[in-house]
């Protein structure tokens, strides 16, 4: 059995260790290189390991955990990036209408 989790944080502990901070305040070890924050990575719920990770990047599906259009499942269109301020992801669902959202808001569930 596995569980999806969104990572938060990524970063490197005592000697260097690197550590990845999931959504649900999981705190785990030598993640893959490749994950970085708002990634979603795939756990072994009983060993308490990464099996693979989906990367947060544009053409992968997403639902919305928060804001107004929570519980909406779409892909990726686009990100905008504003610097010190709320990062805006474009979202186009299955009808074919696209909504706009906070990357806080978004949880990658697959390719």
């Amino acid at each position: 059995t596995y569980k999806l989790c969104r990572v938060k944080k990524v970063f490197r502990g005592p000697k260097g260790t690197p550590y990845a901070i999931t959504h649900d305040g999981r705190t785990l070890r030598y993640p893959d290189p490749d994950v970085k924050a708002y990634d979603t990575v795939r756990l072994d719920i009983a060993a308490g390991k990464i099996m693979d990770h989906i990367k947060f990047e544009a053409g992968n599906t997403v639902m919305i955990s928060g804001g107004n259009n929570t519980g909406r499942v779409g892909v990726i269109q686009h990100r905008e990036r504003h610097p010190g301020s709320f990062e805006i992801v474009h979202v186009k669902d299955a009808a074919g209408h696209t909504f706009a959202t906070r990357l806080q808001n978004v949880f990658v569930i697959g390719k």
